[in-house]
């Protein structure tokens, strides 16, 4: 399975069955395999939003300690 995220021709993100009958199939019809899959995706999703979110909050902590804060004078 790729990480790249999957949409649907409108727009939206595929939904549940979709998703689980794609796992099922990359396992070649292995439910166990599937779910393994799936889980190990979910969490390295996880994972990246967390780093994504840490690195956000030091981008904006340091440009907070730089600025200061806003109306002080």
């Amino acid at each position: 399975m790729t990480h790249e995220p999957a949409e649907r021709r409108d727009g939206r993100a595929p939904g549940v069955e979709t998703i689980a009958v794609a796992y099922l199939a990359a396992a070649g019809g292995d439910a166990g395999l599937a779910l393994r899959r799936a889980i190990s995706d979910a969490l390295a999703d996880l994972g990246e939003a967390e780093r994504r979110t840490r690195q956000r909050d030091r981008l904006i902590s340091r440009g907070y300690v730089r600025a200061g804060p806003v109306g002080r004078g």
